[in-house]
């Protein structure tokens, strides 16, 4: 085996199943395999240009492909689709609190999902998770904070703030 190909083996095996996490909590688990079969043949094209840390690379390159292939409106129904079943099929989906946050986090716009997502599900680091969004750290940091005070707001709201919420937790029912 080529070192080119035993580095790029010891990715995949490292990476692929984070980055698919990341594509199913983006997209749902229809695209999933598709796209993460995408981002590892732009990964092994580019090999030259990946650095020692993949993964946040390899997010990006996920990410890049989901845009180029998937539409915006078809996205959002698979992910509301997606956070259905996690709240339906799983016997720990049954508490309250968690229940209360994947409703939170439905209602919120798919950039604060995203920002969310990147740090409390995938373990990124703030620089890690700027890089995949494609900003800086701080601007990263200003997003999340304000993401964070949002879904804070989601998880509390009142008759006249976020109907939506009311809404999504009557359809779930």
């Amino acid at each position: 085996m080529t070192d080119d190909a035993h580095r790029f083996t010891g990715m995949y095996d490292e990476c692929r199943q984070r980055v698919w996490a990341y594509v199913v909590s983006r997209a749902g688990r229809q695209v999933a395999d598709e796209v993460v079969s995408e981002t590892f043949a732009i990964a092994w094209r580019r090999l030259d240009d990946v650095p020692d840390s993949a993964l946040p690379w390899l997010l990006g390159v996920a990410r890049n492909v989901l845009r180029d292939n998937v539409r915006a409106e078809v996205r959002r129904e698979t992910l509301a689709a997606e956070l259905r079943a996690w709240t339906e099929g799983d016997v720990a989906d049954q508490v309250t609190e968690r229940m209360g946050v994947l409703r939170a986090l439905a209602a919120l716009p798919e950039d604060d999902r995203e920002i969310l997502i990147l740090v409390a599900w995938h373990g990124l680091s703030p620089k890690e998770a700027a890089r995949v969004i494609g900003c800086s750290s701080a601007a990263y940091r200003v997003r999340l904070h304000r993401a964070r005070k949002r879904l804070a707001q989601a998880m509390e709201p009142t008759e006249a703030a976020l109907p939506h919420v009311r809404n999504l937790s009557e359809e779930w029912s």
